[in-house]
């Protein structure tokens, strides 16, 4: 734990930077709705920002390797705000696509930086544990920044303006900070069938997590509506998700910084699993729906965190940027397309197959793990006798 002084700084940025996009993210779906724009462009809102995402884990390395760490930081946070803070001045649906579009894509590009410098600072044996500390800010501020949304309400400039503040002073820590930065990266290109080659299981853990993070956290609060909650009532369940996220990633980060990876992965995707066929035969609101969100939220939300540290336990501090940037690629691709599957599904057979989908999804990232953990020292072997 003796990095955790270096990162304090990053850690109190991340909170503001976090809690700044969370409030905005919230707030801009329900101001579309009293500004009367069509339902299918506050769905495209959602969109737009994964979209920009998407291409700001192209632009990224790039930007980094130019400015460095410290620099880049500073542009991706001078961005963010700008297209916030616009938002409310430009109230048109091309206006806050294109706004939406920016944030996604700038905030690919804060992922960057901040996950590369905390895997820079961490080794093999507490890289769990300081990415779970990431994630613990990560979570606190995105439920805090939600609740910020309560008193400041989505009509008028308040909320847009809270969220630009929070962002602009994320700098500060940053900017004082006497920290030497990660080391450049080596490539500014997108190197993900590299990354794929030194991580599989990596890759297709960062694929599984877009695909159900991505479904749940669009599609649940419709499951929760239709099995009967009352609309007020839905963010008892999603925060219990977001609670169960914020306990549950710093002990699986823990164990899994002394227990293979991959086993620990494993055993938390079954686990996971298992909850999420208890939730899909749940019919009716009450405490074993709030009781299995939090479940869910403690086991399933870990995957990402363990990917990440298993591939970055394979890369030299030249390879940081990519691998982040390349994992953000492959969640952002999974988050895009899935919500439109399991919308599908939930349509046809019933609200069930949200958590029924994400079930398939981890059971087979389990499954997986588990085969490379066999067929990996055979292979090995086979090499040394040959």
């Amino acid at each position: 734990m003796s990095a955790f002084p270096s990162l304090a700084a990053l850690l109190f940025s991340v909170l503001l930077l976090i809690g700044g996009n969370s409030l905005v993210g919230v707030a801009t779906p329900l101001r579309a709705r009293i500004e009367g724009f069509p339902d299918l462009t506050v769905g495209l809102l959602g969109s737009a920002y994964f979209a920009g995402m998407l291409v700001g884990t192209l632009a990224a390395p790039a930007i980094i390797k130019r400015g460095g760490h410290i620099r880049a930081y500073a542009a991706f946070v001078a961005l963010a705000v700008t297209s916030v803070i616009l938002m409310p001045v430009l109230v048109s649906p091309w206006g806050w696509l294109i706004c939406r579009a920016l944030t996604g894509l700038v905030f690919a590009g804060l992922y960057a930086v901040i996950e590369s410098w905390i895997n820079a600072k961490a080794t093999n044996s507490n890289r769990g544990v300081l990415y779970a500390l990431y994630q613990i800010a990560n979570f606190g501020a995105s439920a805090s920044g939600q609740m910020t949304l309560a008193p400041l309400g989505a009509n008028g400039f308040a909320s847009f303006a809270v969220a630009g503040a929070l962002l602009a002073l994320a700098i500060v820590p940053m900017a004082m900070t006497s920290v030497d930065q990660p080391a450049q990266p080596r490539s500014v290109r997108p190197r993900l069938i590299w990354l794929a080659r030194v991580a599989p299981i990596s890759c297709f853990a960062a694929l599984a997590a877009g695909a159900a993070n991505g479904a749940l956290f669009a599609l649940g609060p419709v499951f929760a509506v239709e099995i009967g909650m009352a609309a007020q009532s839905v963010p008892l369940f999603t925060s219990s998700i977001v609670l169960g996220s914020a306990l549950g990633v710093f002990p699986i980060g823990f164990i899994s910084d002394r227990v293979d990876r991959r086993l620990v992965m494993a055993a938390v995707m079954i686990a996971g699993a298992a909850c999420e066929v208890a939730l899909s035969r749940v019919t009716a609101p009450g405490a074993w729906l709030i009781a299995l969100g939090f479940l869910v939220g403690l086991t399933t939300y870990s995957l990402y965190t363990l990917a990440v540290s298993l591939a970055n336990d394979r890369g030299s501090p030249q390879d940081l940027v990519l691998i982040s940037v390349g994992l953000l690629f492959i969640y952002c691709v999974a988050a895009i397309a899935t919500p439109a599957i399991a919308s599908i599904l939930m349509k046809d057979f019933g609200a069930r197959m949200l958590f029924l989908q994400n079930a398939y999804v981890h059971i087979g990232i389990a499954a997986l793990a588990l085969w490379r953990i066999v067929v990996e020292p055979r292979r090995r072997h086979a090499r040394r006798a040959a």
